[in-house]
């Protein structure tokens, strides 16, 4: 396994080392002067943590340009040694591998004139019209609409690229394409296909070249190198018992070798603050590194689900699902963002001009416990904080 996905550079970690906000145990950083403004926000990480709900935590809130605050709790590694969380701990992203790569590397393809999003799927993977997928539009995949199930099963076991191709294409939808909204796995790594078909590289390699570098983030991709796994946040252990740390927790994207549209990528704090900021940059018309048109950056992340639906989805980011509890209750509802099954989420206000993430590997070291209440309740503080009012519903 090579480090190319992880172009790190000396100046560039040497700089990020001055950022570090290294912390043992259950204390936290905060930026200088924002103690009282976020403590509710931080209380509720240290109770999270004291429950068993994650083994450790690194989060932040950012508005109008600056990282207004950032907090770092508990550890990173309880099992097979205790390792104290860091801000620049690497985690394992998850499901929020859909929106921040695959469905901007569609809509990368889409500005360049490659894909129409209302085309069949099968215009460009004429195999995936098997099982009654023709009628299928890439728009469906990319706003869980497809109607296929949520995750490719496991038993019979299979390994490979090429097996789990094989049963994506075979794939029979269990709803009508369009009636019902299923988050389905299935959706994004038909996705992630796609976009190796179209581009002639494997999806990490283009998410390097065409999204990571261009935003500047150097501690972010597929497949980590040894070198970086010390900093690692480890997930769970494997059905052999082996910890999971630098290898992607979701298994079918395991079973693919670390890469597939739906799971893999590894990121930081730090890479998480920067994409997000370019989003917020470029979707309000300000200088930024984003990789995509602001106009097809606000189709993106507005709702494009099929007209007449209740679950409103833009192009890979949540808006208004059964799993938006992120937003919490003073985001806006023009705010979007996503989770991810190891304990990480991301949400974006571009009407408030602020994000706020958490990052945490609730999964370990067995499975752990739901964070669904503390991402919303942090994101309410949050936005409290910040002096938002309520959302009106």
């Amino acid at each position: 396994m090579t480090g190319r996905q992880f172009s790190l550079s000396r100046r560039h970690f040497l700089q990020g080392s001055s950022l570090l906000l290294a912390q043992a145990g259950l204390s936290g950083c905060q930026t200088p002067g924002e103690l009282n403004r976020f403590a509710k926000a931080d209380a509720l990480i240290e109770q999270a943590i004291r429950r068993g709900d994650c083994p450790g935590a690194v989060w932040g809130v950012g508005q109008h340009g600056l990282l207004l605050h950032r907090g770092v709790f508990g550890a990173r590694s309880l099992v097979p040694v205790q390792d104290a969380m860091t801000w620049d701990t690497v985690f394992d992203m998850a499901s929020l591998t859909k929106p921040m790569i695959t469905a901007l590397a569609v809509m990368q393809l889409v500005e360049k004139g490659l894909v129409d999003v209302d085309a069949p799927v099968a215009r460009y993977l004429p195999q995936f019209a098997a099982g009654g997928k023709g009628q299928i539009t890439v728009r469906l995949l990319l706003t869980h609409f497809s109607g296929l199930q949520p995750d490719l099963p496991h038993v019979p076991d299979w390994w490979g690229k090429s097996a789990a191709t094989d049963r994506i294409m075979q794939a029979v939808p269990v709803k009508t394409p369009g009636s019902s909204f299923i988050y389905s796995d299935l959706n994004f790594i038909a996705l992630g296909l796609l976009v190796e078909k179209l581009t002639g590289q494997t999806l990490d390699v283009y998410a390097q070249a065409a999204i990571l570098q261009p935003l500047g983030m150097t501690q972010s991709g597929f497949l980590p190198p040894a070198t970086m796994q010390p900093r690692i946040a480890p997930t769970q252990y494997d059905e052999h018992g082996t910890m999971l740390r630098g290898v992607v927790h979701d298994p079918t994207a395991r079973r693919m070798n670390g890469v597939a549209g739906n799971a893999g990528l590894f990121s930081t704090a730090e890479d998480v603050m920067r994409y997000a900021q370019a989003l917020l940059d470029q979707r309000a018309g300000r200088p930024s590194a984003f990789p995509l048109s602001r106009s097809l950056l606000l189709r993106m992340t507005t709702p494009q689900q099929p007209a007449g639906q209740m679950s409103l989805r833009g192009f890979g980011w949540d808006i208004a699902s059964p799993y938006a509890t992120p937003r919490g209750e003073r985001l806006s509802h023009q705010s979007f963002g996503h989770t991810g099954f190891t304990g990480t989420s991301l949400w974006i206000d571009p009407e408030n001009d602020c994000y706020v993430f958490i990052l945490t590997n609730r999964v370990h070291p067995n499975g752990g416990h739901s964070v669904v209440h503390l991402r919303h309740d942090v994101a309410t503080a949050a936005g409290e904080a910040l002096g938002l009012p309520l959302a009106v519903p």
